[in-house]
């Protein structure tokens, strides 16, 4: 029962993943008093990736073709260890919160050689770019783990999700997270994944070179990968309304919990992306030190609680 529960829990999220990227831009633009694409356009990108022929340079090598698998295949295999609408129905027996971070710095890693492979001046730069600031979010994702960990006294996802508290240093916590989500996914003030002007570009710089399926792959990981520390904060971090085992209420009352807390993350970030402006790259340092300094807070709140 528990097997396929997680499988249909990880095939429904990722066929999800892309309708929280249509949700969030089709706020934007009703924030903006604009019409915009409707929230399924995602999916339409992808079917049309997906049909189309691929364009591949005579100079990479096999890091260009294997990359789009690897990070895919990354993204969901994180997307395996998070239990997200029950406790203790997950692969987290196989690896702690920090797992998930090595496992989305593999997807990141490859894609910063692939942006390398082409031997493209924009895919050097957006991997530079990329290196850079990943450099400055993976300290923040860490001590956001400290926090939850000495909440939980342990790192494991199931530990940590079958406590259900609501405390001021997980909402802290939960908000340096938001900063991080916004940097991983490529969002305004950090990225824009909307362009492709030369002084802004990051995440698509480095992908520039590929078409066609391996692209269609790519934005699939994208959107994975951004359910991914979505469900992170929402049943992992912030807790609260989880079931702890198979059984229809307590399941009912998750799913609700769980649209609900996304929900509200899309409208959040639907308000940052078009409240700021798009930051120079070394103003981002300024950025995530925030978000460093409000981990740091929470585990201070935290020891002094204890």
């Amino acid at each position: 029962m528990k097997i396929l529960f997680f499988v249909a829990q990880v095939l429904a999220l990722v066929a999800l993943a892309p309708l929280v990227s249509g949700i969030i831009r089709k706020i934007k633009n009703n924030l903006r008093m604009r019409q915009g694409p409707g929230i399924l356009q995602p999916y339409y990108n992808l079917i049309k990736l997906f049909g189309k022929d691929e364009v591949i340079s005579v100079n990479t090598s096999w890091i260009f073709t294997v990359t789009p698998y690897v990070v895919l295949v990354s993204s969901v295999l994180a997307l395996m260890l998070v239990p997200v609408f029950v406790s203790d129905v997950s692969l987290n027996y196989m690896g702690d919160f920090l797992l998930i971070i090595f496992i989305l710095a593999l997807g990141r890693f490859f894609l910063a050689l692939a942006g390398l492979d082409a031997g493209s001046s924009f895919g050097g730069m957006g991997s530079s770019r990329e290196m850079f600031i990943s450099s400055f979010v993976e300290p923040v994702v860490v001590m956001v783990i400290f926090v939850v960990a000495l909440n939980a006294h342990s790192t494991g996802l199931q530990v940590i999700s079958a406590v259900p508290v609501l405390s001021l240093p997980l909402i802290i916590a939960a908000t340096a997270m938001m900063f991080v989500i916004i940097a991983e996914t490529s969002r305004i003030p950090v990225d824009n994944q909307e362009t492709h002007l030369e002084l802004t570009m990051v995440h698509e710089a480095m992908v520039l070179e590929y078409s066609g399926r391996s692209l269609a792959l790519i934005e699939l990981a994208a959107h994975v990968k951004q359910i991914v520390f979505f469900s992170l904060i929402a049943s992992v971090i912030l807790p609260f309304g989880i079931a702890r085992d198979i059984a229809p209420m307590p399941l009912l009352a998750s799913f609700i919990y769980y649209g609900l807390k996304i929900m509200a993350l899309t409208v959040i970030i639907s308000v940052i992306e078009i409240s700021m402006a798009k930051m120079r790259l070394f103003r981002v340092i300024d950025f995530l030190n925030i978000a460093f300094v409000l981990s740091v807070l929470g585990i201070v709140i935290l020891a002094m609680g204890k």
